[in-house]
């Protein structure tokens, strides 16, 4: 099979498959379509078919991966988005057992000898781009089958292609590694704010009165009085210039810009799209109009633990939505003051670590990414 498959490749003659780069140490690269080294299939189930705290990875247009209960693949494969309003079609890497979406392209190997799976991944990351300028569609940039099929890609040895994808992958690993460490962080805090301020298991509670629900000593105030919600401020993709700053959309960072528009740290809150999603920055940043942002003379990490436990109702019909009037209505329990200081001391340290994580991962991804179209480029060896 493989012998047949290498013959059918090198029989290919003119811009589908030639030498394309002459590699370290002299090994020659090759070039192939898409459509002759991959299995290009979609996803059969819609977006909402995500289920929360479900067994399997569900895979969609969205650079968040969701969860669902029942798996339709079980392979190595690159899920590549295959719409997206933005224009933006995130690229993902898995090996195990997932669904995915029906927009959603799951690419694997032909042949395994010919082509490593994750060292494709790693030769489509610098084609992104590309795809974004490709893509056709007005409202929803579409991302065909025709495209991909005839996006050339250059194909080494593939026992380099093995070394160059576990070279790159290492940092991968590292990424994940720090990302899973701080996602335990995380839970601790919210158990901890959990235990204490809704479970009413706070240090010494057993010597304190409980009255209507409230501690002696403590108040329930809105989120209005305790915090104000401003509106994020517009920046179009086309805007933005990459810097040090995070770009906060209702799904989180969506970017990186060369000015802050407020000071860290600061919450953000979701206002369409991802109505009540709650992040925490502790640095400068920019929040777009998709969301609203609290002071950092109001922010603490009781406030924003508090938000994770808030119920925010879709307001608006047409489009989901968070009226500011209405998050301002909610109900906030403050704890006396010595208990309060207690819970900001004791998470501090957690998010110190969470902070020096994500500071060595955007390391480690820049790292990676000098030196990713280096290796793809037959410019070093590994």
């Amino acid at each position: 099979m493989r012998s047949e498959r290498v013959s059918q490749l090198s029989a290919v003659g003119g811009d589908d498959l030639h030498q394309e780069v002459q590699g370290v140490g002299g090994m020659s690269w090759k070039r192939a379509r898409l459509a002759e080294i991959t299995s290009m299939k979609t996803g059969k189930l819609d977006s909402n078919a995500a289920v929360e705290g479900g067994t399997y990875p569900f895979f969609t247009c969205s650079q968040q991966t969701f969860r669902i209960d029942t798996p339709a693949f079980d392979t190595k494969a690159v899920l590549l988005a295959g719409n997206n309003a933005a224009g933006i079609f995130p690229l993902k890497y898995y090996e195990g057992q997932f669904n995915a979406y029906q927009r959603t392209y799951v690419i694997e190997s032909l042949d395994p000898e010919i082509l490593n799976i994750r060292f494709l991944y790693y030769a489509l990351r610098p084609a992104l781009s590309h795809f974004q300028s490709a893509s056709i569609g007005a409202a929803t940039q579409y991302l065909t089958k025709k495209i991909l099929d005839n996006f050339p890609v250059n194909l080494p040895p593939i026992s380099e292609q093995h070394r160059i994808a576990s070279t790159l992958s290492a940092y991968d690993d590292l990424i994940e590694n720090n990302r899973r460490r701080i996602q335990l962080l995380e839970e601790a805090a919210r158990l901890l704010y959990r235990e204490w301020f809704v479970h009413l298991r706070f240090p010494g509670h057993e010597h304190v009165a409980i009255k209507d629900g409230v501690p002696e000593g403590w108040e329930r105030k809105t989120l209005g009085d305790v915090a104000p919600l401003s509106y994020g401020k517009a920046l179009k993709q086309d805007d933005r210039v990459s810097g040090p700053f995070p770009v906060y959309g209702s799904s989180g960072i969506v970017g990186t810009h060369v000015k802050a528009l407020v000071p860290g740290p600061t919450i953000i809150v979701g206002r369409k799209g991802n109505v009540g999603s709650v992040y925490w920055s502790s640095e400068d940043c920019h929040p777009i109009d998709t969301v609203y942002y609290i002071d950092s003379s109001r922010c603490s990490f009781h406030l924003y633990y508090a938000l994770q436990h808030m119920s925010f109702i879709n307001t608006d019909v047409a489009v989901p939505g968070l009226n500011r009037n209405f998050a301002h209505s909610r109900s906030i329990l403050i704890p006396e003051q010595k208990i309060y200081r207690l819970f900001e001391d004791t998470v501090a340290p957690m998010h110190l670590q969470i902070d020096l994580l994500c500071k060595e991962n955007v390391a480690l991804a820049q790292a990676r990414d000098l030196l990713l179209p280096r290796l793809m480029n037959g410019e070093i060896a590994v």
